[in-house]
């Protein structure tokens, strides 16, 4: 009884320290999970707390565990719409990209340790693959808003790659306990096909178990609170079970989690915030786990050696890949280099780290240090520099306004709607613009509005308030446009080319090659040339052939900002009305337009 309460008063006094030390590590710009390693490390036998653990059956365990539910997690927030359009570079990432990087860092592992070429390709395997839950976490956590192609292959593929490593790291481990097969073309056959039916079956598996919880979840009748533990058991099962199969357990999570994330059910936004905080616990005793298991004092004989190869596997052996894998698709250089940049490596090998271990393969204490080594370097030099990667490679785009509070009714209409009920936030583009110039359509319509708790009629609300109640009837499609709309804005300070500070308010990203039927939505009227322009050709001809990032030009009551070009083709426009007179001083509002004539006629 004494050691179940020691054990207890232990780990909810470790969770709640790193969720402290988190905050802290948040104002200095610390990678959050390197602090959750650190700390394990600290309370480990080797720190001050003493800790003595080398349990590696439990910590593979409680690994698969956590990367089951972090991997759904990350599949109930990939859109489709990401999907489409970065599947084909992201596969060739988590599989060929894989492939070279483990090929390369095994051969500079060879030469620094003196090992053989299984050995070597054995660690390249381990620290192959991107971490899904580094990746996921960081580029979130950091706020980082990034152009959208690159922000869905980093992550389509920090989602997808898992299974090529896990393959990868079996095989070699295989091979060095049985050794090297008499290769023929059966051998060969007999691996390709072992491989496919990783990725295949995981993903067969996956979309269609996916597919059976949404069915489930919109015909059961349940409590509330349990429709969350319905999807987390459904993610274990199905995680478990493509593992007994032979499939990938990861692939088959992380589809599964983007079937149910991206089809509307009646515990959408409970699902989605239940599985947001468990994934945050995940990752929390998955790296204070793996902070104890490591022994600092036997990292010290290969420190400098394993310093030297992950500097390799980040500077050489992760852009090399990303290059020759990337080169296909048009990547610009610029996301060429962000994409290498941020190959971020965290639980993921050291988790793989201790298959050598529990196999009883020879030297499986090195390979073991050597990724936990490799993880630290990339959380340090990589996770630290994030941000300012991304702002030095101008891949940064400005924020979008924070989530406000909403509320979700259980009505389903025929036509896919939901009865969404927004709490108006201070300083959110509703509380600045007339109700009537909003941009409502046919799929996101006003129900009611409740101020002071007293039912208004709209037709007499000129402007919302913040703290108003606004119920929508919204199309599944239009919550995020919504989201937008009632959040808090970003402060922001973001420089155009003339060193004139741009103060927008609201940004929509527009990925179509035409803008007339957004811009109508505005109530502009177009000529007919403006009509049929695509957005690049229109803004080209008002910015007299002349594009750079932070362009503006205004029509009527919209103001269209350059987010990000290719050369001298733009690639990202942002859309936000110009706020009203009544919200500027009048001398505020002739400078902006006398610097917008400027701009158009003599730049």
């Amino acid at each position: 009884m004494d050691f179940a309460n020691h054990l207890i008063l232990l780990a909810s006094g470790l969770m709640l320290l790193s969720i402290f030390a988190g905050i802290i590590s948040s104002r200095i710009g610390a990678p959050l999970l390197l602090v959750f390693l650190g700390l394990g490390m600290l309370a480990g036998e080797d720190g001050p707390g003493g800790i003595v653990f080398n349990n590696y059956e439990m910590t593979y365990f409680a690994g698969s565990l956590a990367l089951a539910v972090i991997l759904f997690d990350g599949g109930l927030r990939t859109s489709f719409q990401n999907v489409r359009i970065a599947l084909t570079p992201s596969l060739t990432l988590a599989t060929i990209g894989v492939l070279l990087t483990a090929i390369l860092t095994g051969f500079a592992a060879v030469w620094l340790f003196d090992l053989s070429l299984l050995e070597g390709m054995l660690i390249g395997s381990i620290v192959a693959s991107t971490d899904a839950a580094a990746v996921f976490f960081l580029l979130h956590l950091k706020n980082m808003r990034l152009q959208k192609r690159v922000n869905a292959s980093l992550e389509l593929e920090s989602g997808l790659n898992d299974p090529m490593a896990v393959f990868l790291t079996l095989t070699f481990v295989h091979f060095l306990q049985a050794g090297i097969p008499e290769w023929s073309l059966q051998s060969i056959f007999d691996i390709v096909l072992s491989f496919f039916w990783q990725l295949a079956g995981g993903g067969i598996l996956g979309f269609l178990c996916g597919y059976l919880l949404l069915i489930l979840t919109n015909r059961l009748n349940l409590a509330s609170g349990l429709y969350p533990i319905l999807a987390l058991s459904a993610a274990l099962l199905i995680f478990s079970g493509a593992q007994e199969i032979g499939a990938s357990g990861f692939m088959a999570a992380y589809i599964a989690g983007c079937v149910f994330g991206n089809s509307r059910h009646r515990a959408h936004q409970l699902t989605n915030r239940f599985f947001d905080g468990l994934a945050w616990l995940a990752q929390i005793i998955m790296f204070l786990l793996l902070g104890l298991l490591v022994t600092p004092s036997t990292l010290a004989p290969v420190l400098l050696s394993g310093i030297a190869l992950a500097l390799f596997l980040i500077l050489v052996g992760r852009p090399l890949a990303v290059f020759l894998c990337l080169w296909p698709f048009g990547f610009s250089m610029k996301e060429k280099l962000f994409v290498s940049w941020v190959g971020l490596r965290g639980a993921v090998p050291i988790f793989l780290g201790t298959i050598p271990v529990l196999a009883g393969v020879e030297n499986a204490d090195l390979f073991f240090s050597l990724a936990y080594i490799i993880v630290l370097i990339s959380l340090s030099v990589q996770g630290w520099s994030l941000s300012k990667v991304g702002k030095s490679l101008n891949l940064e785009l400005p924020p979008v306004p924070s989530k406000p509070r909403r509320a979700e009714i259980d009505i389903r209409h025929q036509d896919g709607s939901s009865i969404i009920i927004y709490t108006v936030e201070p300083m959110s583009f509703a509380t600045r613009t007339k109700i009537k110039k909003m941009p409502f359509s046919e799929n996101a319509q006003i129900v009611n509005v409740i101020r002071d708790g007293v039912n208004m009629s709209v037709g007499k609300l000129s402007y919302f308030l913040p703290g108003d109640h606004v119920i929508l009837s919204v199309q599944h499609d239009k919550i995020t446009m919504m989201d937008r709309l009632f959040g808090t804005q970003p402060v922001q300070k973001f420089w155009g080319p003339d060193k004139s500070l741009i103060d927008e308010s609201l940004y929509f990203v527009v990925d179509g090659s035409s803008y007339a039927d957004l811009l109508k939505k505005y109530g502009l009227i177009l000529s007919k040339e403006e009509d049929e322009a695509t957005i690049h050709d229109f803004m080209k001809k008002r910015l007299r052939g002349k594009v750079k990032r932070g362009d503006i030009i205004e029509v009527g009551e919209i103001s269209l900002t350059v987010l990000s070009c290719d050369g001298n083709r733009i690639t990202r426009v942002g859309i936000s009305y110009i706020d009203d007179d009544m919200h500027h001083s009048p001398l505020l509002w002739f400078i902006r337009r006398i610097r917008g004539f400027i701009r158009r006629n003599f730049d």
